[in-house]
């Protein structure tokens, strides 16, 4: 009978390593509270745009009317201040995964009993996605049914066949876990918690806000951000206003992807190759 060594470590399974990123996800006590306020404030948010609207839709002109579905009926559902309200909410809790074990010294446990940083980085990242893709679901497709059932008082909400429309919930939904990477991969790379939430701010929040987009460099700035992505992927039907600098949904989708890639990277190049 072979028995092992005193001294020989014990090969960590990676369902092991997911099992146990659940539980220390699950243990902050910010992240439920993170999830609820979200989605409280997200659905706040854009009910009071389409309670808003049912209430002057009487007012609203011929031209309007004609238009309001599908363009203001979308906007309704994923309003531009919900979604920042979601961005953040999200962004910070996937800096608190990593942040969180810094602070408090749990990394140095973690990285003894897994010396294989990237394989801790890499299951970190899959547990927070799932759970962020699942919380992007619930609160993209409530909004979207709430808002549209206030709206169909007026004969006016659209349905999730509408052309366009599934693809909008889709873009919203994911738009958590792009988010929440994006704040995962920062928190691993500057490992403060202030610092983190103010860059992750800053990133998310602020510089669509100071791009005008009115020539093509500052448009492609901030088509490449990930509001503006969302903003792309959210339009539903043609806006009466053209638009001088265009995207296109595929350029869009690859902006998501590029974001979750890229912070999945930063994190784990920092975690390798940077001291406890």
């Amino acid at each position: 009978m072979n028995i092992a060594h005193p001294t020989q470590a014990v090969p960590v399974r990676f369902r092991d390593l997911l099992a146990g990123e659940w539980m220390k996800l699950w243990s902050l006590r910010s992240t439920p509270w993170a999830f609820g306020v979200g989605a409280v404030a997200v659905l706040g948010v854009n009910l009071n745009a389409s309670f808003a609207d049912y209430r002057n839709y009487p007012h609203y002109s011929e031209g309007i009317r004609e238009l309001f579905v599908p363009i203001w009926a979308m906007r309704d559902a994923f309003t531009l201040g919900g979604a920042m309200v979601f961005m953040l909410a999200t962004g910070a809790v996937g800096a608190l995964v990593i942040v969180g074990e810094y602070g408090t010294g749990q990394i140095r446990t973690t990285f003894a009993a897994v010396p294989d940083r990237r394989s801790v980085i890499v299951a970190k990242t899959v547990v927070l996605a799932a759970v962020m893709l699942v919380y992007g679901v619930l609160v993209a497709g409530v909004s979207f049914a709430a808002t549209q059932a206030v709206l169909s008082g007026r004969d006016v909400g659209m349905s999730i066949g509408y052309p366009g429309a599934a693809a909008a919930v889709a873009a919203s939904a994911l738009l958590a876990p792009v988010c929440a990477l994006v704040g995962f991969g920062l928190g691993a790379l500057l490992r403060h918690t202030a610092t983190t939430i103010v860059t992750l701010t800053g990133v998310l929040l602020l510089l669509p806000a100071l791009v005008d987009g009115r020539s093509r460099w500052s448009a492609t700035f901030l088509h490449a951000l990930p509001q503006g992505a969302w903003r792309r992927l959210t339009e539903v039907g043609d806006s009466p206003v053209p638009v001088e600098f265009p995207w296109t949904a595929g350029g869009a989708w690859t902006v998501y992807a590029a974001w979750s890639l890229g912070a999945v990277a930063v994190a784990l190049v920092a975690v390798h190759r940077r001291d406890v």
